[in-house]
C-alpha cells in the first residue's frame, strides 16, 4: 500500500512561473510514488481576503491552475477544504488537546505580534482567531486523511511539528493510536526561480512572470526583465544572467549549451537574449494557457471536479473523526 502525502493550496491569486517551478511541479511528482492527495484551503484564506467575489473567483483560478499543470483528479483526490465539514469538527477536537503557549509560538503569530509592536499598536491589534489559530486547522486538514507525508519548505516545518503534538497528545491521552502522526517531507531542493529584478520571484516583489498570461503580455513582461549596461559586441556570463537562468527551466540541455556559448561569444544583445528566452517560454506554457482557458470557460464542470473529490475525500475524514470520537466517548 502506498504511503500517503497531502498538499495544501492556498487561493492567493494568480500563479507565476515560481509557483510552478518551485511548488507545483514537485508538488505533482509526488502523485508518482504517494497516494496523493491535494485541497485548496479556502477557509485558510479567510483569514486575510474578505471580499467574496475575489475569494469565489481566487478559489476556482487556483484549482483551474493546478488542473492545467497536469493535476489528474481521476488519479488523485483533489477538493476543497470548505467541502470537508470533517474537517472542522476534528478542529473543534483538536483545540481540547493544544495547548495556548503553543499557539504563541506559531511563527505567523509571533511575526504579526512584533509588527504591532514596532508601530507601537496593541500587540494583539488586528489579529483574529483565524490567525492565532491557524496551526490547528492546518493540523486537522493533515491528520484527517492519515496523511503519512507533508511535503514543506524548511520555513514551514514548523506547521507539522505542531500537528505532531497534536496528534501525540491525543493518543497518548486515550493509550492507542487514534490519529496518525505525520512527518514532514523537507524539500530543500525546489527550483528558486529569479524574477524579473534578479530577486527571488514573488509577489511581494512585483517582480513576477505570470503563468496563464496571454502571449503578448507574456512578451511584455519578459521585455522588462532588468540587465546590466553591457553592449551587443560584450561577451556575456550566462551564470550570473537572470535572463539565462530562467532559459534553463524551459529548454533542454543541447538549447542550454547553444544559448549559452551565443552569450560568451558576444555578437548579442540583451533585447536578443530577452526574446529567445521568450519563445522558450511560449512553447512550454502555451499548451497550459490553452487548458486553464478552457477549463476556466466552464466553470460548472470544475466545480464537478471538486465535488466529486470531495465525495472521495469525505469517507476517510468520517473514519478519522469516528475513531477519535469512539475513543473520547462521545460516539
Amino acid at each position: 500500500m502506498k504511503k500517503i502525502s497531502l498538499t495544501g493550496i492556498k487561493p492567493t491569486g494568480d500563479l507565476h512561473i515560481g509557483n510552478y517551478f518551485g511548488a507545483i511541479k514537485p508538488a505533482l511528482e509526488l502523485a508518482k510514488e504517494y497516494d496523493a492527495r491535494y485541497f485548496i484551503a479556502d477557509y485558510h484564506a479567510l483569514n486575510t481576503m474578505k471580499n467574496s467575489k475575489e475569494l469565489n473567483f481566487t478559489i476556482r483560478q487556483v484549482a483551474a491552475g493546478w488542473l492545467a499543470c497536469g493535476l489528474d483528479p481521476e488519479k488523485v483526490i483533489f477538493y476543497r477544504q470548505s467541502s470537508i465539514p470533517e474537517v472542522f469538527e476534528l478542529t473543534a477536537m483538536l483545540m481540547a488537546f493544544t495547548a495556548k503557549g503553543l499557539m504563541n509560538r506559531a511563527h505567523a503569530y509571533k511575526a504579526a505580534v512584533q509588527e504591532n509592536t514596532e508601530r507601537g499598536d496593541d500587540t494583539d491589534a488586528g489579529i483574529n482567531m483565524g490567525l492565532f489559530t491557524y496551526p490547528v486547522l492546518m493540523a486537522a486538514d493533515i491528520i484527517i486523511f492519515d496523511s503519512d507525508i507533508v511535503p514543506v519548505g524548511r520555513d514551514q516545518v514548523q506547521h507539522i511539528e505542531m500537528a505532531q503534538d497534536m496528534a501525540q497528545s491525543v493518543n497518548a491521552n486515550y493509550g492507542q493510536q487514534v490519529l496518525k502522526v505525520p512527518q514532514a517531507g523537507v524539500q530543500d531542493n525546489t527550483a528558486v526561480v529569479p524574477g524579473l529584478d534578479g530577486r527571488k520571484m514573488s509577489k511581494s516583489y512585483g517582480n513576477v512572470i505570470p503563468l496563464f498570461a496571454s502571449e503578448k503580455a507574456l512578451h511584455k513582461t519578459i521585455m522588462r526583465i532588468t540587465t546590466n549596461s553591457q553592449s551587443v559586441q560584450e561577451p556575456k556570463d550566462p551564470d550570473t544572467s537572470q535572463i539565462f537562468q530562467l532559459y534553463k527551466l524551459f529548454a533542454d540541455e543541447s538549447g542550454q549549451a547553444a544559448l549559452a556559448e551565443r552569450y560568451r561569444a558576444g555578437g548579442m544583445g540583451w533585447g536578443e537574449a530577452k526574446e529567445e528566452l521568450f519563445s522558450a517560454v511560449n512553447r512550454c506554457l502555451s499548451p497550459i494557457r490553452e487548458r486553464y482557458d478552457a477549463i476556466m470557460s466552464d466553470i460548472p464542470s470544475l466545480d464537478r471536479i471538486l465535488k466529486q473529490g470531495a465525495e472521495k475525500a469525505r469517507p476517510i475524514a468520517a473514519a478519522t473523526v469516528k475513531r477519535f470520537r469512539k475513543a473520547a466517548g462521545i460516539d
